[in-house]
């Protein structure tokens, strides 16, 4: 409830040399001279003073005291930050204190949540906030820091200014129907229609690049034992993970771990050599690497140079068919025994091939490039374009534009102007949901209890 005063602690939980409560709410102040002294005779807002907190009267520690006057802070209400030691017992005890002195423990996300409410942030702004905290990249940490700021935001706010141009043209035929404007307006319609349309393309093109990154895509390293698929799984990483020997077999189930590799998240999974075996533990490996072919965005098909290919190489090549799938030709220092008539093949079954000798560990920069390119990554700059990244928003704009072509066809058939306002209201009402103009509750409550408490 907003007419609560709210406190948590904002920094990380664990011992460290200073530690942040942070307190928002009508009452923030008072609670907050309540806990901390300090010889000033009045607290000024934007001013950091130095005192002593205390608990029951008593002094525990001593600190900074930093107060943000409504409505510029964070939240857009009263916010008081408490600077204390960072030990995890005597950060604690100031909370108990704050907490014990009127405010109330803020829940999951409930600090952001107050700053969306009160107009002080965008719903995807406040979305990238927590992937901004959370980001484990570069490129996450790029992506969100960019939404946060209100790339997005500003972008979609343009498309709706647009919309709501076109709306108050189509209201204009309706509302005078005896006036000689239908023509011009239907003509300014369509051009701001097809800018419109345009743009609503280009974001959600942008998804394949922003899920990419902040999402991650499914990847799986498959192909026939020795080919070097654990080898190409250690080179991805930059680490010695996976077992490597020459005997066939070694890999027994999937291994899996997150790495970021041009630019693309990918949750990568080193798989079994799919084969025919007898072996009862092999088997259950090549039996969760077919799986895992099967439920993968993308597959990493790794084919031995140095080998005439057989039927298992030809089974990887089928399953590919008609998926996301590089072709990595590995051992490239070995005498080229792999057919021509097969590398054809190769190359029109897969996206991108590409040449790597992971024994010298080659052809890195090459792979990097190729799942950069295949993403979108190439195209688009993370720090400064429009970029959609979760599939709530992606879900908006798909549906804004299917409403927004549905408006187009009705203005190019000639239909009636209140048959194009349905549509044209439709789509203003879905382009909304990304910034939370009409987001229900439980949308917004969902997104907000993915957050730490304190932030």
């Amino acid at each position: 409830m907003l007419n609560e005063t709210i406190a948590a602690i904002s920094t990380a939980h664990g011992k460290g040399g200073v530690a942040i409560i942070r307190i928002s709410g009508d009452n923030a102040l008072l609670v907050a001279k309540r806990v901390f002294s300090t010889k000033a005779n009045d607290i000024e807002p934007r001013r950091c003073y130095f005192g002593s907190i205390l608990r029951d009267n008593d002094i525990i520690d001593t600190g900074i005291l930093t107060y943000y006057k409504a409505p510029a802070s964070f939240t857009g209400e009263d916010v008081c930050e408490i600077c204390c030691h960072g030990g995890i017992y005597v950060t604690q005890a100031v909370l108990e204190s704050v907490l014990s002195s009127g405010a109330k423990m803020a829940g999951a996300g409930e600090f952001t949540k107050r700053a969306y409410i009160n107009g002080k942030l965008t719903l995807s702004s406040a979305e990238a906030i927590g992937n901004v905290i959370d980001a484990k990249t570069d490129s996450q940490l790029r992506l969100s820091s960019s939404v946060a700021r209100g790339v997005l935001s500003s972008k979609v706010a343009d498309i709706r200014e647009k919309m709501i141009a076109l709306i108050s043209q189509a209201y204009a035929t309706v509302d005078y129907p005896d006036e000689d404007i239908e023509e011009a307006t239907r003509e300014q319609m369509e051009n701001t229609l097809n800018l419109v349309l345009r743009e609503l393309e280009i974001l959600k093109k942008s998804y394949r690049a922003g899920k990419a990154v902040c999402e991650g895509i499914k990847t799986a390293i498959v192909g026939k034992p020795n080919a070097g698929k654990s080898s190409l799984y250690n080179m991805l990483l930059g680490e010695e993970v996976a077992i490597v020997t020459d005997i066939a077999g070694t890999t027994r189930d999937v291994i899996e771990h997150t790495v970021s590799v041009g630019g693309v998240t990918l949750n990568l999974a080193d798989t079994a050599g799919i084969r025919h075996s007898l072996d009862t533990v092999e088997k259950i490996g090549i039996e969760r690497a077919r799986q895992k072919l099967d439920s993968s965005e993308l597959l990493l098909c790794v084919f031995d140079q140095g080998q005439e290919e057989n039927e298992e190489d030809e089974y990887i090549l089928d399953s590919a068919l008609g998926k996301c799938a590089i072709a990595i030709i590995n051992k490239i220092d070995t005498p080229p025994r792999i057919s021509q008539k097969f590398l054809e093949k190769i190359k029109s079954t897969c996206q991108r091939t590409v040449y790597v000798s992971t024994k010298n560990q080659e052809g890195y920069e090459e792979l990097a490039s190729s799942i950069s390119d295949l993403y979108d990554l190439g195209e688009i700059d993370l720090s400064n374009d429009a970029v959609i990244s979760n599939a709530r928003q992606f879900s908006s704009v798909s549906l804004a534009l299917d409403d927004a072509k549905e408006a187009q066809e009705a203005l190019s058939l000639g239909q009636t102007p209140d048959i194009v306002l349905f549509a044209l209201e439709k789509a203003l009402a879905n382009l909304d949901m990304i910034d939370g103009r009409v987001a229900g509750e439980e949308i917004v409550n969902a997104i907000f209890s993915r957050f730490c408490v304190g932030k």
